[in-house]
């Protein structure tokens, strides 16, 4: 109940903390964005108006604006628009730089359904929620009726235009002209671009008088400027006058040009920065705004001049005072911010160091009752240990048991095993023997069994590693003549296979201390990986090499084998691991062994693979490394076990015979990569078979060569596997029809669910009898045959409709259907039927002689006088009709072989 309470104490303070912090903030706005995208970025008239803006912005502290610079580039102007778009502003003002190319974007911001507020210039659309800016048209208006005003007579006028197509510059330019059109007294002389003022207004100067001139109309205060200084520098600025737009006030804008006599005149054109914010504002509280908003212009001379200034100058001071204003209340804002924030850490340090006096009370009632608790486990986890400790020692006991029944009878083994050896030796010294075929097998027992000795003898040098029953007995060893010892043991199989086998060294007298028994078992594994992974005509190298230099030396073995996948590299040393692209057997132990061996002489082992795989031995010089009990000053035998039976038979010694044949017998396939085994069934099988023998890499190539009447194939071969070969050959319609019995070791049942799936007609697992395998060929020929007599005598009955299950027949049903489609034609042949079938001729022949025992022309020939057998009892077509009808070039030839086929002519056998 108490742990209950102080939790529910816990709450309730946190909860107060987390009301105080929301009432702090609680007072904080959500500020709407605004962004203003700025046509122009570098004249005056320009920068009050983004000044009036963010004035006017300071006053709202719920707005956040942001103004783009434009500098007059239309395709920026639109990707500061799409930013404002997609950044989700609340309103959008634009002043665009031309009437026309921003229109799809606003029009885009419009239809999102954001505000978006037009200054200054208009576009050629109306999608937008406001406008504001002057009357440009009004504009022009004031400046011609000023001009009108002076009653000068006649007034001759230079009008300057802005460049662009704008708005204000085409308006102004209308104003200006709808009211000099009705005055007689006034007319325009010249009209020019402000691009061109310094090359056109000299010209015009110096011509005054063939054409004189008395006003220079500009649209904006600037242009007036720089035209003025250009009259100036003639000598004529007295003669004319000289009226602008805009009415700025501040150094060289127009109040001040105007006051200093520079100017006639200035038509005011206020920027609209101000109304645009406040219209900003009255849209996002959902007030009503009108689409057009006029700003009042007027004329501002030099009776006016003077007010306008006072009254810009007394705006100015009071902008520069709220503007004071507000960056003390932003000072205010940041101490309150600082203060209410360090009353909040306070406010927090307090709680917490309420909550850790609380929590330190709780502390001590809860450790004294975990120390209770933990004593209580303790005995529980002692008494638990002890029962582990002792189940432990049980299950040692028990495994040592197993592991030493094993042991024991691995050594049982060795005996028998060696009785076999001996006395296979004394037979194939018999002379009996030695002239009988029976030596071959012979040979095969002996071989085999000294195998099944190297494997119980690695068992057992596992077993000793494991229990570190090894004790090293190094010798002074000429390491040259021990490896060419062991060399020489391999060179019969390199010959036989063509491998290039090669022993090299740098100095053959060099003596290192090593312990034989243990480094020939290293040798032994190294080597037979290298050969049972080497492919014929590959090499394997062994090169001794005594680095002068140091106190090492380096005993490579390389060869030119499959090699090992980089990720594999690492594991090759563990014990029982095989490499992933490893599909013969093998027990895993052997490199493991192998590393154990060198590391107990203090050296080590690398392996490296590129194009092939490299084992590296790093061995010491002299015996400083090893203890005295590890050396010893006679040389020790190596292990009798693998000195007494060294010689593996010689199969030159087992003569295969040639076999003389008067018929064709039928053919079979051995797929299987363990040439004992492949020597083995094909001198079983050779006296009633035509045997072809693959190794397994070209396994799927004979088939389609040889199309042989039975395949056999084991599982673990060096390219594919057997399920794989045996899938392909019965997917692929040249060898679908071949039986194939699969011969493995694996005999759970996944293994014989997947050879059964992968189209296997029998799964023999190994050691297998050879009288069950004779009898399982002899079985599968039998039923291919009593198939091929069904299909033989059915002809005529196998089309298209016929769905009998199987890939020869739907072969067959699509051979029937093309004869049929081409009887009548004598000029079909065998090369258009195969042409047809999309395979070549010599396929369609193996084909339709294994799966029918005739051949594809033969069959053809049958097919046609099957038919004819039927037009003559079911007709009454005559037989020249009949023989033209089954694609016989001539009746007579069509009579002739009827005859042969039914032992009748066919006018006979209609008439019967």
């Amino acid at each position: 109940m108490k742990t209950k309470y102080f939790y529910m104490f816990i709450r309730f303070i946190l909860l107060l903390l987390l009301t105080f912090s929301f009432s702090c903030n609680s007072t904080d706005t959500k500020k709407h964005k605004i962004g203003f995208s700025q046509c122009i970025s570098k004249d005056d008239w320009r920068k009050a108006m983004d000044h009036e803006m963010e004035v006017e912005a300071s006053l709202y502290e719920d707005i956040d604006l942001t103004i783009f610079q434009g500098n007059e580039d239309v395709e920026l102007q639109k990707s500061q628009i799409e930013f404002m778009i997609d950044n989700e502003f609340d309103v959008i003002i634009v002043s665009p730089l031309r009437p026309e190319p921003l229109v799809s974007v606003i029009e885009k911001a419009y239809d999102k359904g954001i505000p978006v507020i037009i200054v200054d210039r208009k576009i050629n659309s109306q999608k937008f929620t406001a406008f504001i800016g002057a009357n440009n048209l009004d504009v022009g208006r004031n400046a011609a009726n000023y001009i009108a005003s002076l009653n000068e007579k006649p007034s001759r006028i230079l009008e300057i235009r802005g460049s662009d197509n704008s708005s204000p510059v085409i308006e102004r330019h209308l104003g200006f002209h709808e009211i000099i059109y009705n005055e007689p007294n006034i007319t325009v002389e010249y009209r020019i671009n402000d691009e061109d003022i310094e090359q056109r207004v000299p010209q015009i100067l110096d011509s005054l008088h063939v054409k004189p001139i008395n006003f220079v109309y500009a649209f904006n205060d600037d242009i007036a400027y720089r035209t003025w200084k250009i009259a100036k520098s003639k000598g004529v600025e007295e003669s004319i006058k000289f009226i602008g737009v805009d009415g700025l006030n501040g150094a060289n804008n127009g109040i001040q040009l105007v006051q200093n006599g520079i100017l006639a005149a200035t038509i005011l054109y206020p920027t609209g920065g101000d109304e645009a914010i406040k219209i900003a504002m009255k849209i996002l509280r959902k007030e009503n705004v009108s689409k057009n908003n006029i700003l009042n212009t007027t004329v501002i001379d030099y009776r006016n001049a003077e007010i306008m200034k006072n009254q810009y100058d007394k705006i100015n001071k009071h902008q520069n005072e709220i503007e004071e204003q507000q960056e003390k209340i932003t000072q205010q804002e940041e101490t309150y911010s600082t203060q209410k924030n360090i009353l909040k850490v306070l406010l927090g340090l307090l709680i917490t160091s309420l909550l850790l006096a609380i929590y330190s009370v709780y502390s001590a009632n809860s450790i004294k009752k975990k120390k209770r608790e933990l004593e209580i486990q303790n005995k529980k986890i002692t008494t638990q240990r002890n029962q582990i400790k002792k189940f432990a020692e049980e299950v040692k006991v028990s495994n040592d048991a197993k592991t030493n029944f094993f042991t024991g009878l691995s050594h049982e083994f060795k005996t028998p095993i060696t009785l076999i050896l001996s006395s296979i030796e004394s037979l194939s010294e018999d002379n009996a023997i030695k002239d009988n075929k029976l030596l071959r097998e012979v040979g095969l027992i002996y071989n085999n069994s000294k195998r099944l000795l190297r494997l119980i003898n690695q068992l057992l040098d596992f077993r000793k590693i494991e229990d570190r029953k090894f004790i090293l007995k190094a010798s002074e060893t000429n390491i040259y003549e021990f490896s060419t010892g062991i060399f020489k043991d391999f060179e019969r199989e390199a010959q036989k296979r063509n491998i290039e086998f090669l022993i090299n060294t740098n100095d053959e007298n060099l003596k290192i201390y090593i312990d034989r028994n243990l480094m020939d078992k290293v040798y032994f594994n190294l080597l037979s990986n290298a050969f049972k992974f080497t492919p014929n005509n590959g090499s394997v190298h062994i090169n001794i090499i005594n680095e002068v230099d140091s106190n090492f030396v380096k005993i490579n073995f390389k060869d030119s084998g499959i090699g090992i996948p980089k990720k594999d590299l690492d594991n090759v040393f563990q014990a029982f691991f095989q490499a992933s692209n490893n599909n013969k057997v093998s027990s895993g132990i052997g490199l493991h062994l192998s590393k154990e061996f060198v590391e107990m002489h203090k050296g080590t082992i690398d392996v490296s693979s590129k194009h092939g795989t490299e084992f590296t031995l790093t061995l010491y010089k002299g015996n400083a490394h090893l203890s005295s009990d590890e050396i010893i000053y006679e040389p020790d035998l190596i292990d009798n076990s693998v000195l007494n039976f060294n010689a593996d038979f010689e199969e030159n010694e087992f003569v295969e015979v040639g076999v003389v044949r008067d018929e064709e017998h039928y053919s079979i396939l051995i797929i299987e990569d363990n040439s004992d085994l492949i020597k083995y069934l094909r001198n079983k099988l050779i006296g009633e078979y035509d045997v072809h023998v693959s190794d397994g890499t070209d396994g799927i190539e004979k088939a389609y060569e040889i199309v042989p009447d039975i395949i056999i194939c084991d599982i673990n071969l060096p390219d594919k596997t057997g399920f794989e070969i045996c899938e392909i050959l019965k997917k692929d319609l040249r060898t679908s029809h071949i039986p194939t019995i699969m011969l493995t070791a694996l005999n759970n049942k996944e293994s014989y669910l997947k050879g059964l799936e992968s189209g296997a007609d029998l799964y023999l697992t190994k050691p297998f009898s050879f009288a069950v395998l004779q009898q399982s060929i002899k079985t599968m020929i039998y039923n291919r045959e009593k198939l091929r007599y069904y299909f033989i005598n059915n002809i005529h009955k196998i089309n298209t409709d016929n769905s009998f299950g199987s890939i020869e027949q739907d072969f067959l049903s699509k051979i029937n259907e093309i004869i049929n489609e081409n009887l009548d034609n004598s000029k079909f042949s065998v090369e258009n039927l195969a042409t047809a079938l999309n395979i070549s001729r010599v396929q369609l022949y193996r084909k339709t002689k294994a799966i029918l025992g005739v051949s594809i022309s033969d069959y053809i020939q049958n097919i046609r006088l099957e038919k004819a057998k039927t037009l003559l009892k079911e007709t009454k077509l005559t037989i020249s009709e009949i023989a033209y009808a089954t694609g016989f070039s001539s009746p007579n030839y069509f009579s002739t072989s009827f005859k042969n086929k039914f032992d009748n002519s066919p006018k006979a056998y209609r008439a019967s």
